[in-house]
């Protein structure tokens, strides 16, 4: 059974910042370890006290029993309440209560070099427990050290009480953050879902509204052209031109609402244009991310596909070895526009008339207020479509 569900790719991929979530099974225990392990630098005093010989065989004996029993539950309980599936609060509270009793006896049956093990308790508390209840636990962990140090070392016991109180309320607003963040993505995840989900009932109403009536239209006007054949092919005829009609006119309505489903983007188009033309071994001149302010979204829309039904006659059909795109802002007696040119050394195609991507694209561009101008250039084919970028008043505003 593995534990990375990642492919290799990913595993070898760019180092995680903080605040995003972990990737794989095992950064999540690095990250675990680390944010655990920071804190057993408090353990330096117990284990110094343990290994410089001041005890007795058996006190060593039961000093490195009660630390390993005491560390064991520590990270037990931290490693659980930072998984997925935590310790049910029963557990948590006998589990700290089993920490704090290890401190008092380790502390005082072996010295105040023991003290620092409170700090794990105050630290616990602060992570494990529910705010109100941490409250009062923090505190009531110092009041358990002062009482502690008057049989030990009570100067020590009050240089440790201050930071137990500092540590044990830090880690109370670092658990709070932690699951504010957990509970943030999750909500994000759910919103993005919802909204999806929402899209998706947005065009299946839209197809379904659009679809239903033509169809249900196309097929009363089928059965009667089928009654009126025999007898009436003039009558028929006529029902057929309606369906014809009633057909096209469906087509433009679902292309409308699959258009406002995903409606294109001309940097990114630009950007796609690059990486296309490259991919078919055309050199590509294409230029920077274009000034787009004050262009109504219709009509970036509109060139945005005009560039992408260009770039596919350039890649299928003319055999080009260079393609020159352009972008340029031009004032003209109808107010100012926005100009794509896209031209390459190609053979501009068969040369027999506009296909009917040509023909699409300029009615597309007709309904957005702009024109297509495509054919032979002396040493390839062009394609200028331009659309309206916005009023005079905007362009004479614009710095």
């Amino acid at each position: 059974m593995t534990d990375d569900p990642l492919p290799e790719e990913a595993r070898k991929g760019p180092p995680i910042l903080l605040g995003q979530a972990a990737r794989t099974r095992r950064e999540l225990w690095r990250r675990k370890l680390l944010w655990i392990g920071v804190w057993l630098v408090f353990l330096s005093s117990p284990v110094h006290d343990l290994v410089s010989g001041h005890h007795t065989t058996a006190g060593t004996v039961a000093g490195w029993t009660g630390l390993a029993v005491f560390v064991a539950v520590y990270l037990s309980l931290l490693f659980r309440d930072m998984g997925a599936t935590p310790y049910p609060s029963k557990v948590v509270h006998g589990l700290i209560g089993a920490m704090a009793v290890l401190a008092v006896v380790l502390s005082l049956t072996l010295g105040s070099a023991w003290l620092g093990l409170f700090c794990y308790v105050s630290v616990a508390g602060g992570i494990a427990l529910p705010l109100r209840m941490a409250f009062w636990a923090i505190p009531g962990t110092g009041a358990v050290l002062m009482l502690v140090g008057l049989r030990t070392d009570v100067g020590e016991a009050a240089n440790l009480l201050v930071l137990v109180l500092l540590i044990g309320f830090a880690m109370t607003g670092v658990s709070q953050l932690v699951r504010t963040t957990v509970e943030l993505r999750k909500a994000r995840a759910t919103v993005a879902q919802l909204a999806a989900n929402e899209e998706r009932l947005r065009l299946a109403r839209d197809l379904h509204d659009l679809l239903g009536h033509s169809l249900s239209l196309i097929t009363l006007k089928s059965e009667l052209a089928g009654r009126m054949l025999p007898d009436h092919p003039e009558k028929a005829a006529q029902q057929v031109a309606d369906i014809e009609q009633v057909s096209r006119q469906a087509l433009v309505d679902v292309r409308e609402a699959v258009t406002g489903y995903r409606r294109p983007r001309l940097a990114a188009e630009l950007a796609g244009t690059q990486v296309a033309l490259t991919a078919a071994g055309i050199t590509a001149v294409t230029p920077a991310e274009p000034d787009l302010d004050g262009v109504p979204e219709e009509s970036e829309s509109a060139l945005a596909w005009a560039l992408r039904e260009a770039v596919t006659n350039v890649v299928r059909h003319s055999g080009a070895t260079r393609c020159t795109v352009e972008v340029h802002r031009r004032q003209t007696l109808d107010g100012p526009r926005l100009e794509l040119r896209v031209e390459d050394n190609g053979s501009g195609g068969s040369g027999k008339g506009p296909g009917n991507g040509l023909t699409g694209l300029t009615e597309r561009l007709e309904k957005a207020g702009g024109t297509l101008e495509a054919g032979r250039v002396k040493h390839g084919f062009r394609l200028t479509a331009r659309v309206p970028a916005g009023t005079a008043a905007d362009v004479g505003s614009r710095p």
